[in-house]
């Protein structure tokens, strides 16, 4: 009799991209009613807080360790990366927001290349390409209208993330990693320079509306939260390459939502940019579940 326990991973990483994926349409609606850096501050400090009960909770020591990595990596991916995305969303379109965000395996290549020596040799330079043309059909260049400077900020947000995943690279290389402690503190340390951010720029006044009070709970609980902890399950029980191309879900989902709820829509450029990226994005992740395989055998269940 199959063990129906085997398909928990799949369930998990598909209620994952689901999560991260409508976000991103909850994310424009609750700009209706606060502020970017208001809600990115509230969200990251909720969150922060949600993270370290459950620590208490399961016995985990609230010291951080390496903290100097874990630090630059909560400014970095935490508060840069995330209040980019933010900042972007006030002008710009949540599914094209998305894509350009999830651009970010393009940058972790080109930064892995530059900062750790990982040379992109072979069949890596197919995404490359790909996603180089990709976000140059997106951002449009030739069209500066008012969502360029939105697109932008997407792109460079896409680049911090990038910066956080080398910095979680080294941070795993440490014998005390603890992903747990690490996603906790960096959101706890993201919130400091957020809440001071929230503090100084000025912004319109808070709507307490019951959509932004529920837009506030799922960001702070529910992404924050219980998808990073959801995503350490996934990684202990999925190989890099499969969670890898799970994830492709998401921006996917995003831009869908954005679609059904928000009534947004693509022209043709952005549309062969779309493809390009993902096309890239789905062969690099196929490159790597192939390398992975060559290492060790497909553990999908301790």
């Amino acid at each position: 009799m199959s063990n129906p326990h085997r398909f928990m991973p799949v369930v998990a990483i598909l209620l994952l991209s689901s999560i991260w994926g409508y976000n991103w349409v909850v994310m424009k609606l609750a700009l209706r009613f606060m502020g970017p850096f208001d809600f990115n501050a509230l969200r990251m400090v909720l969150g922060a807080l949600v993270l370290m009960g459950f620590m208490l909770w399961k016995g985990i020591s609230l010291r951080p360790g390496n903290v100097l990595l874990t630090l630059l990596l909560g400014i970095s991916q935490s508060a840069a990366g995330t209040g980019l995305i933010l900042w972007a969303l006030v002008s710009g379109g949540a599914g094209k927001t998305a894509i350009l965000v999830y651009a970010m395996p393009f940058w972790i290549m080109i930064l892995a290349w530059i900062f750790l020596g990982e040379k992109i040799r072979g069949f890596y330079w197919l995404p490359v390409i790909a996603s180089a043309a990709g976000l140059f059909f997106l951002l449009e260049p030739w069209s500066l209208h008012g969502s360029f400077f939105s697109k932008v900020l997407a792109v460079v947000a896409g680049v911090f993330w990038a910066v956080g995943a080398i910095l979680i690279k080294m941070l795993q290389e440490k014998p005390d990693f603890d992903l747990v402690s690490v996603t906790t503190w960096q959101t706890a340390f993201a919130a400091l320079p957020l809440t001071v951010a929230a503090v100084l720029i000025p912004s319109r006044p808070v709507e307490w509306t019951p959509y932004l009070v529920g837009a506030m709970a799922y960001n702070g609980i529910v992404v924050c939260a219980a998808a990073f902890l959801l995503w350490t399950y996934v990684i202990r029980k999925l190989p890099a390459g499969i969670g890898g191309m799970g994830l492709l879900a998401t921006p996917i989902i995003g831009m869908a939502t954005a679609w059904i709820q928000l009534g947004e829509h693509i022209n043709h450029w952005e549309a062969a940019g779309i493809v390009l990226l993902l096309s890239a994005l789905a062969f690099l992740t196929f490159l790597r579940a192939r390398e992975n395989r060559r290492v060790a055998p497909m553990i999908v269940q301790e």
